[in-house]
C-alpha cells in the first residue's frame, strides 16, 4: 500500500518540483511534420507539440479546478475529489480509501494514510520552486513542466479516438516520452477532450514498468475556490514520517 501511494505521490512531486536542468532545445518542426500532423481550418499544421501547447493555453485561463478523480494503480482503484487553486495548491480527498488525503500547499506535500494512521510529509524547498510558483496536476505550470521534460507525439494520429476500446467517448491521445533518465516516469499518455481541451485521463508508466492512471470527470473550473480549502489538520494520534520520497529536497 505504501509503495503504491508513493508512486502516486511521486507523480505529483514530479509536477511540483522545479527542474534545475538546462532547457533542452525543441525538436525541429520538420521532425514533427514527418511524424504526423493535421490541418486546421486555417491550413495551419498542428503538430503534437503545438496541440500540447494549445492545451497549456487553455489551462492558462484556469484559476481553480474541481473534478471527480479515479486513480488506478495496478489492480487497485481509488476514488475521490481533486481541488486545485493557482498558483500551487492541490488537494485530493478520497472516498475510497475513506479519509485518505493528498495535499500540497506550495511548500509541503502531505499524504495521510488512515489505514496506518500515518502522515507522510515531503518538503519542497525554495530552490525547487520558481519564485514560489508551484505546479499542479491540473494547472498551466504542471503542463509547462511536462512540455519541458517530455517530448510529445500523437499515439496513433491527430484525430479523436475512443478513450477505451468500444467506448463512445472520443479523445485526442498524446504520448509524452521523457527527455532524460532523471524523470520519474518513462512515458505519460494524455487523453484530451477535443471540445474543451481539458485533460480527461493521464496514465504514467513507472521505472519499474508499473502504471498509474488518473481519470477526471465532472470537471468544474473558475468557481472561486478559497485558499482555506487547502488547510489540513492531521489527526493528533497519527505518526509523522518526514521526507518519505527523498532524504533531501535537492
Amino acid at each position: 500500500m505504501i509503495t503504491r501511494i508513493s508512486y502516486i505521490a511521486l507523480f505529483f512531486y514530479d509536477l511540483f518540483r522545479y527542474d534545475k536542468h538546462v532547457h533542452i532545445k525543441k525538436l525541429f518542426v520538420i521532425a514533427f511534420i514527418l511524424k504526423g500532423g493535421f490541418f486546421a481550418g486555417s491550413q495551419e499544421i498542428v503538430t503534437a507539440e503545438r496541440y500540447l501547447e494549445m492545451v497549456a493555453e487553455k489551462y492558462n485561463g484556469v484559476k481553480d479546478y474541481e473534478a471527480r478523480i479515479k486513480i488506478r494503480s495496478g489492480n487497485t482503484d481509488m476514488y475521490g475529489t481533486v481541488l486545485h487553486r493557482v498558483p500551487s495548491f492541490l488537494r485530493i480527498d478520497f472516498t475510497s480509501p475513506a479519509s485518505q488525503v493528498i495535499l500540497f500547499d506550495g511548500e509541503l506535500l502531505t499524504v495521510y494514510l488512515p489505514e496506518y494512521r500515518a502522515v507522510l510529509n515531503q518538503a519542497v524547498n525554495s530552490s525547487q520552486r520558481t519564485g514560489g510558483i508551484g505546479a499542479s496536476l491540473a494547472g498551466a505550470q504542471g503542463l509547462s513542466l511536462l512540455r519541458r521534460n517530455y517530448a510529445p507525439a500523437f499515439v496513433s494520429g491527430p484525430d479523436p479516438e475512443a478513450l477505451d476500446p468500444g467506448s463512445g467517448e472520443m479523445v485526442v491521445k498524446l504520448r509524452l516520452s521523457r527527455r532524460s533518465a532523471s524523470e520519474g516516469f518513462r512515458e505519460i499518455i494524455l487523453c484530451i477532450d477535443p471540445a474543451t481541451r481539458l485533460i480527461r485521463r493521464i496514465e504514467g508508466r513507472t521505472l519499474s514498468e508499473g502504471t498509474v492512471r488518473f481519470d477526471f470527470s465532472e470537471i468544474k473550473t473558475n468557481q472561486g475556490i478559497p485558499e482555506g480549502r487547502f488547510i489540513y489538520d492531521a489527526p493528533a494520534s497519527a505518526n509523522m514520517f518526514n521526507n518519505f520520497l527523498f532524504r533531501e529536497a535537492d
